[in-house]
């Protein structure tokens, strides 16, 4: 009789096995018959409520047979926060390798070179699957949660971020700071092993910060990767020359919001901006926009020459001039009798 028993749990165990083993191996069913589903897993969600939330929601064979599956393998807490494509033929057992060893999906956000912190935030505000953990998400929240005593503008560097479902927005804002650091502490030390080599003549610089400031308007002065060093040439020269720098750009970003498009004569004539650089000597007190490596680094290797000046000839390109008189006929040229619909400062984006 005995014997019988033992016979029993011993068919009964091999058959839980059996059962077991055929459910682990069975394919993932999806649902609406679609070719693979997206699993999203939040940070402190347990395998065990993930599993049953599958179950329930009808593609996932067995809750049970998966923890059981995991509790052997050790592997519940190895899962990781994200969202994981399950494709069709997926079986059971080849779900945990999946969410503890596969790559999670990823989403990208890009700030672009020329433009204003707060464009790159209005970017960042949209990018799905983001926490967003500064709020409101604006310079000012974004200089404290950097720890800057100074406007942030200028200081996240222009480049595209890849992110996973769950992260935050302060993380990618963070990263970006860490990389304009980088970026600009790497440039002004070349620069200042060339100086103390002798090899270039200093720069009317106090500090990398205000290469970057200068960056900054080179890269909204131009779109022509070969003129960078031309134009920072032009406002370099006029700094040692204690000439005023006059550079549109600059006297746009004062006016900020009473900025409608046209910039007016007595925008020009305001001494009350502190970045109209038309009326006010030196650099402008911040960054104007989001510089990259090139333009920081053609701040700090200026074109040699004696051009002070330039006007957009309506192609994107800039004709440039050593005096005046020799600018003024420049603009009458470009700027007066070629007038056009299809006149442009800047060049067309490929």
């Amino acid at each position: 009789m005995f014997k019988k028993i033992i016979m029993l749990f011993v068919v009964i165990f091999v058959g839980l096995i059996s059962a077991a083993v055929l459910l682990l191996q069975q394919p993932i069913i999806l649902a609406n018959d679609e070719s693979n589903i997206v699993v999203e897993i939040k940070k402190g969600q347990t395998l065990s409520q993930l599993a049953y939330d599958w179950e329930n929601q009808g593609w996932l064979p067995s809750a049970k047979i998966l923890l059981i599956q995991a509790r052997l393998l050790d592997s519940a807490k190895q899962i990781k926060p994200g969202e994981f494509e399950v494709p069709a033929n997926t079986k059971v057992y080849e779900l945990l390798t999946l969410l503890t060893q596969g790559s999670s999906k990823r989403y990208k956000v890009s700030f672009i070179e020329g433009t204003r912190l707060t464009d790159a935030l209005a970017r960042l505000e949209k990018s799905p699957k983001l926490i967003q953990d500064i709020q409101p998400l604006n310079t000012q929240t974004v200089q404290a949660a950097l720890g800057l005593d100074m406007l942030a503008e200028g200081w996240v560097y222009p480049d595209t971020y890849v992110y996973h479902s769950g992260d935050t927005a302060s993380s990618i804002i963070k990263q970006a700071h860490l990389r304009m650091q980088s970026v600009l502490d790497d440039e002004w030390q070349t620069y200042l092993a060339k100086l103390a080599q002798n090899d270039i003549e200093k720069l009317p610089y106090r500090s990398a910060y205000e290469a970057l400031v200068m960056a900054s308007i080179v890269e909204k002065e131009t779109g022509q990767v070969s003129e960078r060093t031309e134009i920072a040439g032009v406002f370099i020269r006029r700094l040692n020359m204690n000439m005023r720098l006059e550079t549109d750009p600059t006297v746009i970003y004062g006016l900020g919001e009473n900025y409608q498009g046209n910039l007016r004569k007595k925008h020009l004539r305001d001494r009350s901006n502190p970045y109209n650089t038309y009326r006010n000597k030196g650099l402008p007190p911040t960054p104007i926009a989001l510089a990259g490596r090139a333009a920081i680094n053609a701040a700090l290797n200026p074109a040699a020459g004696k051009n002070l000046y330039f006007v957009a000839k309506g192609d994107g390109s800039h004709y440039f001039s050593a005096s005046l008189a020799e600018h003024n006929r420049a603009v009458r040229k470009y700027q007066i009798f070629r007038r056009s619909k299809d006149y442009r400062s800047a060049p067309v984006a490929n």
